[in-house]
């Protein structure tokens, strides 16, 4: 048996350990970053996320006084970059630049082979709403020629970057919210399901904003509508689909940041400020806009909010149309 003294000496030891660890965290944290820090996308260069997680770590690099690299991980429906970075150390440098893949993968997914709570929500950076579009010679003009001509005798095409997209979400709020009928074709990607529709193989699609007003302005596509809460400013003519009175069918391209679970809330806060004034420099916000996607931003709490509520209703549709991974 241990004797009272030997207890209270070892009780006095584990104290002193804890306090010393706790310093060590916070000095950790204090010192946070010394070295380069790297942001993870979970896709190929050139798309929504990259553009935006380049541009803000351009900005994050200038608020913290260190270099911020882009670091392209694409695969598996963007399961492949996070799973990286979810069993990335927890040290403030790695991090993940995703989209709503990482609320509606588990969703359509039987395997994972990370939990959500291996990944920290830090802060929404921007979103590039989603734009249904149609051929600039299509006879459709507007949502409710959309709907009609969707019921006619042939179901119209409807172009995805695959099952459990942006674009198949779309597709299937549309038919909840209007009873339109559509023919849901694949493909590897939203670039090429817009191109699909300037090609005429498709009739319609709905794409990032950043991806479809090139060839908007191109006179190739025709905008009807616009799947985000707000106008945006690239495409201030384009009414939203709550505007037409259909507010079920929501839902945009957006770019957050996550960090690996374990990562101490110091670090989190001073990254989720850092990302806030980025959006606010200029140069950072001119740059997004100009390409259609909207600065977010925003605190830890109301991020988290926002994936909370994005889960429990995108579940809803995932259940409704019996969405399954391919």
């Amino acid at each position: 048996m241990y004797r009272l003294g030997t207890i209270k000496g070892i009780l006095k030891n584990c104290i002193f350990l804890s306090l010393f660890l706790l310093m060590g965290f916070q000095a950790f944290a204090d010192n946070w970053p010394s070295r380069t820090i790297k942001v993870v996308v979970p896709f190929g260069p050139g798309g929504a996320n990259d553009l935006v997680a380049r541009a803000v770590a351009e900005g994050v690099s200038k608020e913290l006084g260190q270099a911020v690299i882009v670091e392209n991980k694409p695969g598996a429906g963007s399961v492949l970059g996070a799973d990286f970075v979810a069993k990335s150390a927890p040290d403030g440098y790695t991090f993940l630049a995703p989209a709503a893949g990482i609320v509606t993968n588990s969703l359509i997914k039987t395997k994972m082979p990370y939990k959500e709570s291996d990944l920290l929500p830090i802060v929404m950076i921007s979103v590039s709403p989603s734009i249904i579009v149609v051929a600039s010679d299509s006879p459709v003009n507007d949502i409710k020629g959309l709907v009609e001509g969707s019921k006619k005798i042939k179901p119209l095409n409807f172009s995805t970057a695959g099952t459990g997209s942006t674009p198949h979400f779309v597709a299937e709020m549309l038919k909840i919210s209007t009873g339109s009928a559509f023919e849901i074709i694949p493909y590897k990607s939203g670039s090429e399901g817009v191109f699909a529709v300037v090609g005429h193989q498709v009739d319609i699609t709905s794409e990032a904003s950043v991806v479809v007003i090139p060839q908007i302005k191109g006179g190739k596509l025709k905008p009807l509508a616009s799947t985000w809460s707000t106008r945006i400013s690239a495409l201030n003519d384009v009414p939203t689909m709550k505007e037409l009175g259909y507010p079920n069918v929501f839902i945009g391209h957006w770019t957050g940041l996550f960090a690996p679970k374990g990562t101490s809330e110091e670090i989190m806060e001073k990254m989720n400020l850092a990302v806030n004034a980025a959006l606010k420099r200029p140069e950072i916000k001119d740059r997004l806009m100009s390409q259609g996607i909207e600065p977010v931003g925003g605190d830890l709490k109301s991020f988290q909010k926002y994936l909370t509520e994005e889960r429990a209703r995108l579940s809803l549709v995932v259940k409704s149309s019996n969405m399954k991974e391919d």
